[in-house]
């Protein structure tokens, strides 16, 4: 049997369709959204949208390549911690923190009885130097873990577990360096970038646009790399992975490489995250957020790069809606929510064919009719013969 690594032409129907998707989507997210929601509802829409980027990260690692990742979460945190650094350095010049024992440095620090900037803080001090660690950073570390783990082919469930120990190791170390991470409240108070006031209502539209910006950036060339011959090796990875290895490409470069690719893009979901809400926090790192990455990719369709977005959508817009309206029960009523669209639609909401759903309810209903008919007697025959007078006379 050969593998095929044939690739779509650019007029092909499926090609076409993932435009107009896409374009569609650009509308909702630049147009609609804000033209209609209030400056309220629209940062949490801009809060929604920086979770569709580990989202995103998995449709490739996990739909497309077959890997699992549980510990997208410390990518996410790792790059909103990058940000929250050098925004909390900027807050804490000498005449802001005039009244510390120390002024000069992070408030949680000087109560933790730290005299200096530690070190590894040095970097953050500058902002170019800033914007590469939040994409560095997590990179490194998903680099280590990809070469650790799949050089000894370490997948499937076991691959899975991995991350998930990773984030909980992560969220443990933050929270116990309080002196280093501002530990469980995390770097909060963050103001201003470059002297400009990141909390005001024209300061959130901008970011919300930043923010939507890099989610359409990081879309389109996801569906790039999906239609190229990377995609389809990816893909075939996670189909036959012994036999893309006999035909000689390296299948742990591979799964490394996008591996890595989730990673940052996880990242960068995490700086825009922390820039839109001003602060974060360990909670956002552990296994618990990790968790919920996964289900909204599993809620849009694990192999649909757009489906990642309104997937992220749903479920956050979930649990806002029922934190609000039902504070006791919410987390019940996500577990619903993500087990009644995993059990109607087994790929997700990209998945939904409405034709398909409106020939089925046709059918249904074509099967039960409204009324039964009564039986009808039985129809009986004289078995005498018949007695014409056609052929004959007396």
């Amino acid at each position: 049997m050969k593998l095929s690594l044939k690739l779509d032409s650019p007029t092909s129907p499926k090609l076409s369709t993932e435009r107009i998707a896409f374009w569609a989507t650009a509308f909702i997210i630049l147009v609609v959204f804000p033209v209609t929601l209030s400056a309220f509802r629209l940062g949490l829409i801009g809060k929604y949208l920086c979770y569709a980027f580990p989202a995103l990260g998995l449709v490739l690692c996990w739909g497309y390549c077959g890997i699992l990742s549980l510990g997208q979460g410390v990518f996410f945190g790792l790059g909103g911690y990058c940000m929250a650094m050098f925004l909390k350095l900027e807050a804490s010049d000498k005449a802001s923190t005039s009244i510390q024992s120390t002024p000069g440095i992070p408030d949680f620090m000087d109560w933790n009885q730290l005299k200096e900037l530690p070190i590894f803080w040095l970097p953050f001090e500058s902002l170019p130097l800033a914007l590469l660690a939040v994409v560095l950073v997590p990179g490194l570390l998903a680099l280590v873990v990809g070469l650790a783990m799949f050089k000894r082919r370490v997948t499937g469930v076991y691959f899975a577990i991995i991350t998930q120990a990773i984030a909980a190791i992560l969220s443990i170390l933050i929270i116990g360096q309080q002196g280093y991470t501002g530990g469980v409240n995390g770097i909060t108070d963050l103001k201003t970038m470059l002297g400009w006031d990141i909390r005001s209502d024209s300061a959130k539209l901008i970011l919300y646009f930043v923010n939507a910006g890099f989610l359409l950036a990081a879309i389109a060339m996801s569906q790039h790399l999906l239609h190229s011959k990377l995609g389809r090796l990816l893909v075939a990875v996670r189909d036959r992975e012994d036999r893309v290895r006999f035909t000689g490409y390296d299948v742990a470069q591979l799964k490394t490489f996008v591996f890595v690719l989730a990673a940052m893009l996880s990242a960068i979901g995490g700086a825009m995250f922390t820039l839109q809400v001003g602060f974060m926090s360990p909670s956002f790192v552990g296994i618990d957020p990790s968790i919920e990455m996964v289900v909204a990719a599993a809620v849009g369709g694990r192999v649909s790069v757009l489906g990642a977005v309104y997937g992220s959508l749903l479920v956050n817009f979930g649990k806002t809606f029922f934190s609000e309206h039902f504070p006791e029960l919410w987390l019940f009523m996500m577990g619903v929510l993500f087990i009644a669209v995993v059990m109607a639609f087994p790929s997700g909401l990209a998945g939904i064919n409405l034709a398909e759903i409106r020939t089925r309810l046709l059918k249904r209903f074509k099967s039960k009719p409204l009324l039964t008919p009564e039986p009808k007697a039985p129809e009986t025959h004289d078995p005498s013969p018949s007695t014409g007078h056609a052929g004959g006379g007396l």
